[in-house]
Parts: structure tokens; sequence; C-alpha cells
């Protein structure tokens, strides 16, 4: 353990030419912000090339360093994002300095509180208002963030999305080749999902919402990692966050928290289906649709980026398809398909309704 006058480990720099570039960029945000280049030190990691610094400043405050190299990331997207979200009246980082040709941003810090880390050792009543305060919060991103400048969450997208399945969970990570049978059992189920996505009403669509992008914070939450925002499905976030990559509710919970949901947005005005049972569906078959996208991604950044612990969580989204192809009879198709690689013995009789 550090003691508090240790100075914190060195930053690496894998490319000295960019530590050169970051450290002429912050010269001159020094003095403008009282930092104390010394302090910095790492924050957290990214699924992406992103990775966040934390560097101190006068009296206790604390500042937030993003660091995005391109060509593989652009910071404008969230620097854009960032705006609508203040515009909105939430509670996001704020941007204080950007270099947006070389990838560096200065951001306000939202604290070390993360929804997930509190969720995890909360009480069930506990649990349930940060639950609650992230619903609202919610409401209020569809509600007043502009989704008129975000691009469309459309058939195409959606489709590059679910084919990381196939490519890096089936094929990739079990070997397994689909016959042409199954690969057309596959191509149906994809043609219900897109279609559902497409017929439900659009908002903006933050595409993360879930608890290890929200923070506990004063107002609550903070929200973070908004950078791929979209104008897409008003259920997508919902299903987000009731259904997450990193803990999983019971399904009475679900429907209490989605019920919730569906009352305020209606208060709200928000686009929503009057009917909470068809509402009810459109989430689940919007969820399935993320669910498969993210076995791929998880796969992807086990295999691609050696980022292998991601993939310990493969039985959940496995437990979540599993039990939603169950339920309708046009989604039945992925059963066989999923259960060699899930070790689920779902019985295809038993989940049509």
């Amino acid at each position: 353990m550090r003691g508090p006058s240790t100075p914190p480990p060195a930053v690496a720099w894998a490319d000295p030419a960019r530590k050169a570039a970051f450290e002429a960029w912050l010269a001159p945000l020094v003095e403008r912000h009282a930092l104390r280049p010394e302090t910095l030190q790492a924050a957290s990691a990214d699924a992406s090339f992103r990775r966040y610094l934390r560097i101190e400043g006068a009296a206790g405050a604390t500042f937030i360093v993003m660091d995005a190299p391109p060509p593989q990331e652009d910071v404008r997207p969230f620097v854009h994002v960032a705006e609508l979200i203040g515009a909105a009246g939430l509670h996001a980082p704020k941007v204080l300095a950007a270099d947006v040709e070389r990838g560096f941003l200065l951001l306000t810090d939202l604290g070390r509180a993360l929804y997930l880390d509190a969720l995890r050792h909360a009480t069930a009543q506990q649990a349930d208002r940060l639950m609650r305060d992230a619903l609202r919060a919610l409401v209020q991103w569809q509600s007043r963030v502009s989704a008129t400048s975000l691009p469309p969450y459309d058939d195409a997208l959606l489709r590059r999305e679910l084919a990381l399945f196939p490519d890096w969970c089936v094929e990739r990570e079990f070997g397994v080749s689909w016959s042409d049978s199954q690969r057309a059992q596959w191509n149906t189920v994809c043609d219900h999902l897109v279609a559902s996505a497409l017929d439900q009403p659009c908002v903006a669509v933050h595409r993360d919402w879930m608890p290890r992008n929200l923070m506990v914070a004063e107002p609550n939450p903070g929200i973070l990692d908004f950078q791929d925002a979209v104008r897409g499905p008003i259920t997508y976030d919902l299903a987000s966050l009731l259904r997450d990559a990193f803990i999983s509710w019971d399904e009475e919970r679900e429907i209490d928290w989605a019920a919730r949901w569906w009352g305020d947005a209606r208060r709200a005005e928000l686009p929503v289906d009057n009917d909470f049972g068809a509402f009810w569906r459109q989430l689940e078959w919007m969820g399935l649709q993320r669910h498969l996208k993210v076995l791929g991604i998880f796969c992807r950044l086990k295999h691609r980026d050696g980022k292998s612990h991601y993939a310990a969580d493969l039985p959940r989204f496995f437990a979540y398809a599993t039990r939603v192809a169950r339920r309708y009879h046009e989604l039945a198709p992925l059963l066989p398909l999923i259960e060699p690689l899930s070790g689920m013995k779902a019985v295809v009789a038993d989940s049509l309704r």
C-alpha cells in the first residue's frame, strides 16, 4: 500500500513521441488549473484504446485526463455528447481542455464511487435507491438529450453488431463452423431482432447505460463513457441497465424497475408503447440483440486484444440469451445454436408460447 507521501507509480507510455506530445499539451494547463504533474496516475482502463489518468490540483481537487490515441480513437464524439448532456441538465464530466487532433482531454472528475461496486455491496434497499436514480436519469436523458445530431442505430449497424457473435464467439472462441441450415436459422433470428429494434421509437441512446459507466455522485448518478451515443430504439438503454454485463438481478426486480421506468416515461410523454406486455417484449428482444453482440465483443477482446478477463462473464450472457429465446416462438431457432456453446440444455418445445 502506498503511504500518503509516496509518489504514485509513473504512468507508462508505449510511444515516446506520444508522451512528449502529452507533456507539451499539459504544460500550459498546469498553471491555468493549478495541476500537479507529479501526481499523474492511472485512473481506469477501457475496453477500447482509451485510457484515463487522474491528476491532482490545488486544495485537494482532482481532474481526469483522457488519453485516446488517433487513429484508433476520436475524441470529438465525446466532446459533442458531453455538450448535449450538459444542456440536458445531467451530471457528466465537463471538458475543460481538448486537443482533438492528438486525442487528449482534461475533464472534471466525478470521483471513485462506481455504481457497479456500490451495487455489489448494497442492501436491497440501497440497490433499489441507486437503480431508481439511474432510471430517473435515463428518462431525463431520453427526454432532453437531443438525438438529431447523433448517428443512426440503423439496419447496417445492428447487423454488424450481431455478426460479432458468429465471427468471434462461435468460430474463434469455440471453434465451431455452422452449416448452411444453421446459418439460415441464425439469419432468421437476426431478421426478427433487427425488425423489432427498427420498429421502436427513436431517442438518444447511450449504448452502455450500465452500472460500470455510472458513478455514485451528487447529483446522482454521474454518467461516463457516452461517446458512442446514437439515435435509436427507446428500450436499448433500459435493457443495458437491467441485464448488465457484470451484475444480474432476479426477474421480479427487473420487471419492477422496468415498470417504474415505463410509468415515468409515459408521464414524461416519451413515445413508449402503452401496453406494458408489448413494451416488455420489445425490451427483451432488444436485450437479446445486445447480449449476442457483447458475447462477440468479449471474445474479440480476449483473442484480438489480449483482455481475457472479459470472457469470465460469457456464462451470464448465455443465460440471458437462453432465457429470452425460450420464451418466444420466433426466437426458438437460436436455442440449438447456442446450446452446444453454453452447455445449457434448453428444450425447444418448452420455449414456444
